[in-house]
């Protein structure tokens, strides 16, 4: 087929790539791996797309996590990939990780799942104090608890917009791991993936950053699983990842240079809390088997190709990934449209969905060729590409 390209030509395109077939791993995982999934929207009972709650098909929406526990990866839930903030809003989500708990509790295999615990139920202006972002956040993970999942809290933007310091920070997120139940996973979402989260941590630098969020860890280690760093810098991460105690995990949110933190540096290595695994699982699941098993070379030929569809994925500006979640979704078949919450299939153009198709051929990602091919000569149709 002929495809669109960033120089604005287009060029003709045939399919090289034999599908990988997702299954699940025959040893047990060395690496925990969160998948972090999108949400399906339900297109005919969209009324207001922009305002107020979107419509979500929950058939195909909990089926897509089906899949993922299936091959063996665990889930992080209602997180910014299922577009939190924009255009999932608290209720949709408090019903999201009440029926995906449901779910998991139900399954063989007896997924992991955690679940993002925010603020958003408030606007940011409304939120102007520690004690009422304290109580956002408490009401979120109270309903995470009671549905069963583990905690992740959130980065929010009203404790960005608090502008305080490290003893902020530190007041607030003791409050919030003092009270959950069970060790929480923290989340450092760099301003790339939303700009109303630059300063966190109340640092200047990234560095003083890293400090504060440090000292938090260290304060707590014992209630602390993890900490998620999404900052799509292998370096500063790895820093990190040393610095950490010895009983908090590094869960890489890394989806430039997810491979090589997975695979460590032979002292210490990343877990995963990634966008990109709902998008690559069968590639995500059947590579950490081959690391569990030692074969290093298998874990980099099944993950090396998937490196350069994510970077186009999380190209700038990166808060627009999902639509290529959502785009990949729609190729495999695990929703029958490609309509999203708020319309965000629109914040890429044409020659990006492109991309995203041959890199996805390329790294044996498109699991029926001839479904995914029909439906890209479908949407290039629409953009007038005949």
């Amino acid at each position: 087929m002929l495809l669109p390209t960033y120089s604005g030509r287009l060029e003709d395109y045939a399919l090289t790539g034999i599908p990988l077939v997702p299954r699940a791993p025959n040893i047990p995982l060395t690496r925990t791996a969160f998948a972090a999934a999108h949400v399906v929207s339900d297109p005919l009972g969209e009324r207001d797309p922009w305002v107020g709650r979107p419509a979500v098909d929950w058939e195909s929406t909990l089926r897509f996590r089906h899949s993922l526990w299936d091959q063996g990866l665990g889930l992080a839930e209602a997180m910014d990939t299922a577009q939190r903030g924009m255009g999932v809003d608290w209720l949709t989500a408090k019903e999201l990780i009440e029926r995906t708990m449901a779910e998991a509790k139900a399954h063989l295999l007896k997924p992991r799942v955690a679940c993002g615990a925010g603020t958003d139920q408030f606007a940011t202006e409304d939120l102007n104090s520690e004690a009422a972002i304290i109580a956002a956040y408490s009401e979120q993970m109270e309903v995470i608890e009671a549905a069963g999942g583990q905690v992740i809290i959130m980065a929010s933007r009203a404790m960005a917009a608090l502008e305080g310091g490290p003893d902020v920070y530190m007041r607030v997120y003791s409050r919030l791991i003092e009270q959950a139940a069970k060790p929480v996973i923290l989340h450092w979402l760099g301003d790339m993936f939303d700009p109303a989260l630059k300063g966190y941590w109340g640092g200047e630098t990234l560095d003083d950053a890293a400090d504060a969020a440090l000292a938090i860890i260290k304060a707590h280690s014992d209630k602390i699983d993890g900490i998620k760093i999404s900052l799509l810098e292998q370096k500063r991460e790895e820093d990190f990842r040393a610095r950490l105690p010895g009983n908090v995990r590094l869960y890489t949110g890394d989806d430039f240079n997810y491979a090589d933190l997975i695979e460590g540096d032979g002292e210490h290595f990343s877990h995963a809390l990634l966008g990109i695994f709902a998008a690559i699982a069968p590639a995500a699941s059947q590579g950490l088997e081959a690391l569990a098993k030692g074969d290093t070379k298998t874990y980099h030929e099944l993950l090396a190709p998937t490196v350069p569809l994510s970077r186009e994925i999380f190209k700038a500006p990166t808060q627009f990934y999902k639509a290529g979640i959502a785009f990949l979704s729609w190729l495999n078949g695990t929703q029958t449209h490609f309509i999203m919450p708020a319309g965000l299939q629109s914040s890429r153009e044409i020659a990006h969905y492109a991309a995203v198709f041959r890199l996805a051929d390329q790294a044996r990602l498109l699991i029926d060729p001839d479904l995914a091919s029909a439906r890209m000569k479908l949407l290039l149709k629409l953009y007038g590409v005949v």
